[in-house]
């Protein structure tokens, strides 16, 4: 059974939705005022893991706002002359464009904050009529002295909340429990705002992933994500004005994945250590490699990203490559041998048991490093059957389905008549004792991306 950490509690549960076929998701998505980076990305490949691990149980409803309104947005627009949709389009495209490179599947919803006002609307007038929300100047703010289970989900002491103190900004500090904005009246012309009972305005961060959340997922949700900088103060709040709306739970089970370091330390561009996907394949990386790295850490764990690391995902990915090739070229007889069926079912067994300990990535890739460590002793002593071969790459098709990480076959084995012609070319050069033409042509094929090995059953090749 499938057991998730849940925040709210603290504690690891069994997870099953709460109608027993759907499982209704909901992940915060980019505020897309620039290209994201590595640490965002980092979250988003968890929830990829988390979503691909639930679809192998149930249907999945997963919806993804993007915030494409809030403080920041607006301050980048103006500075740039821009009104917020034009500036803010590119950035959302490019996210979408990293997600499609990362192997991370889209969510069956995708929902723009802008898009959704008028629910926004309806919300804030529900907080009005019951007394949690009100008028300040032309504002409206939430009354967090009004909703008694406030700081539940951050462990705030509430001897710590500032009664009718107010603040406006999205984003501040769990020192700073004040009654925050849902609908914030303009203080420049250049602003954008809309319509609205209580007066022109836009609405604040908070309230639009509740509005958003509820429309399309429903009153209490299964499942709520983001990274642990988002618990306070934006989970924090998305709770008490969803459930001072509704008066039932808002979300069942809270998970967020820790923070990434780079070279130990948190990332920030004054230290030269801040990376955009767009960075790291500039300087040669792949994005298989960079998943592979982001899933090889549980995500309630911080990942230390580092330049070792990437090349260690290489050498990891390589060697499924490797094995993958030999698996695929082997002269097999029929049959099944049965140590290599009870090795595969020992690691199918325990690839599963690690997913469903609270998505313990590390310890399901374990599981299919040890599989390839028994396999290629099997395969040197030529007693891998056909049977056994079918239901490895069965298998390994499965392990992609769930992380995302096992190279494309065609990157494996390619009939390409030039890089074929070129190897025939240093065999004849290799048999002269032509030793110069040999490591011209071998270094010829790895700059078109193609690794060479010699064997004792003639040169194999492989795409990297």
């Amino acid at each position: 059974m499938l057991r998730l950490t849940n925040t709210l509690t603290g504690e690891q549960e069994p997870f099953v939705p709460q109608d027993k076929q759907t499982v209704r998701m909901y992940t915060c998505g980019p505020t897309v005022y620039d290209f994201v980076h590595i640490g965002n990305l980092r979250t988003y490949v968890f929830e990829d893991i988390l979503r691909r691990h639930l679809a192998s149980k149930w249907t999945i409803k997963h919806v993804m706002n993007i915030t494409d309104i809030d403080d920041k947005i607006i301050k980048r627009s103006i500075e740039t002359g821009k009104d917020i949709k034009s500036y803010s389009a590119p950035y959302s495209a490019a996210f979408f464009e990293d997600c499609e490179k990362l192997k991370i599947q889209k969510p069956e919803i995708i929902t723009p904050a802008t898009e959704h006002i008028p629910e926004m609307i309806d919300l804030i007038n529900r907080l009005l009529e019951s007394g949690y929300a009100y008028r300040e100047g032309d504002s409206i703010y939430y009354r967090i002295s009004r909703f008694p289970n406030y700081g539940r989900l951050s462990k705030l002491d509430r001897r710590e909340l500032k009664i009718g103190a107010r603040i406006d900004a999205d984003e501040y500090e769990k020192e700073e429990p004040r009654d925050f904005v849902l609908w914030k009246a303009p203080k420049d012309p250049r602003e954008p705002r809309w319509e609205a009972p209580f007066g022109e305005g836009r609405p604040g961060w908070h309230l639009e992933c509740s509005a958003m959340a509820m429309k399309h997922l429903g009153e209490t949700l299964d499942i709520h994500c983001g990274g642990v900088d988002n618990i306070f103060p934006h989970h924090e709040n998305e709770i008490a004005q969803s459930e001072a709306a509704t008066g039932r739970p808002f979300v069942r089970f809270w998970i967020h994945g820790e923070h990434l370091l780079v070279e130990g330390e948190k990332m920030a561009k004054s230290k030269g250590n801040f990376f955009t996907l767009r960075d790291l394949l500039e300087k040669g990386y792949e994005p298989l490699e960079i998943r592979y790295l982001l899933v090889s850490v549980r995500y309630r764990k911080q990942l230390n990203f580092t330049f070792d690391g990437l090349r260690e995902a290489r050498a990891a990915l390589d060697r499924i490559k490797e094995f993958l090739f030999r698996l695929t070229t082997a002269k097999v007889k029929a049959g099944s041998n049965p140590k290599v069926a009870s090795a595969l079912s020992r690691a199918r067994e325990e690839f599963e048991a690690a997913l469903d300990d609270d998505l313990n990535t590390s310890a399901a890739l374990a599981a299919v490093f040890v599989l390839i460590g028994e396999c290629n002793i099997v395969l040197s002593a030529g007693e891998l059957q056909e049977d056994n071969r079918a239901e490895i790459l069965k298998w390994f098709k499965v392990i992609d389905q769930r992380l995302a990480i096992i190279p494309p076959m065609e990157q494996l084995v390619q009939s390409d008549q030039e890089v074929e012609a070129l190897i025939a070319r240093r065999n004849e050069a290799r048999r002269n004792r032509d030793f110069a033409t040999s490591d011209r042509i071998r270094q010829e094929l790895l700059d078109r991306g193609v690794l060479i090995e010699d064997t004792r059953e003639g040169t194999r090749w492989r795409r990297k």
